[in-house]
């Protein structure tokens, strides 16, 4: 299964996988998920198309009724939306829209089809984060203004890795997929305006190979990613170790 199935980083997996899977693609342009199903038919995979909106509760429980039966073992959850915007711009309406898209719908559908993987003995699970879901202390001038973006691709972040931890003696293999700019029609084109975007072909690629590897974390542009996640590692657990203490740090204690 594949979310976001309709352009960019989710047809190009399915793209990638056709040859050698059968697809449920998921996505809310049912005219679109029908070309590209047209399109991948011939190649042998049965193509299986559903519309819904990820981005309401009633979409999440389309797709999760579907993950139910229990025969989906690669599910890949890279719907998302940007809603790039200084915090205080953000349609009040669309903080629980943009959060129930990019974090709640990717756990609540792993949720769904975890079961279905474990007792049958194999699985995987991508989920699609960003680099920006690293970001929060960054003053780049060029980041967009940003503030629920990253809450939610932090959260989606945050989940996996720790899920990988949780099912590390199973069969199910876990990744978070974090690109940088991509070139896709995604948040109005951007990144196809942006010469130093990465193809969603190469994007798509680089984390089926990642998860050949096992990698947990993917960065496709990053040439040396356990050097870069042991130094994160490491940063966490100076913060976790550091800070969970008895007594207050000396700067809080009065003189």
């Amino acid at each position: 299964m594949i979310t976001g199935a309709s352009s960019g980083i989710g047809a190009a997996y399915a793209r990638n996988l056709a040859d050698s899977h059968d697809l449920v693609l998921v996505a809310r342009r049912a005219d679109r998920l029908s070309g590209l199903a047209e399109e991948l038919g011939p190649r042998g995979a049965a193509v299986e198309v559903l519309a819904a909106d990820l981005g309401t509760h009633d979409g999440i429980d389309t797709v999760t009724k579907r993950l139910d039966t229990g025969d989906v073992r690669l599910l890949i959850s890279n719907a998302g939306d940007g809603g790039y915007a200084p915090f205080t711009d953000v349609d009040p309406a669309d903080v629980d829209r943009l959060l129930t898209l990019n974090a709640v719908a990717p756990i609540r559908l792993v949720r769904a089809g975890l079961p279905g993987m474990l007792t049958a003995g194999e699985g995987a699970i991508i989920t699609v984060a960003s680099l920006l879901a690293f970001s929060a202390g960054s003053t780049e001038a060029r980041a967009p203004r940003r503030a629920l973006y990253v809450a939610a691709k932090a959260a989606t972040l945050g989940f996996t890795r720790t899920l990988a931890n949780e099912l590390a003696d199973s069969p199910v293999q876990v990744q978070v997929l974090c690109p940088g700019v991509v070139a896709t029609e995604w948040n109005s084109g951007a990144g196809h305006r942006i010469p130093w975007a990465m193809s969603p072909e190469d994007v798509a690629s680089a984390s089926l190979t990642g998860l050949r590897l096992g990698e947990t974390i993917c960065a496709p542009g990053l040439e040396d990613p356990a050097t870069a996640l042991e130094a994160l590692q490491a940063a966490e657990a100076a913060w976790l170790s550091g800070g969970n203490q008895p007594t207050l740090a000396a700067r809080y204690v009065s003189s």
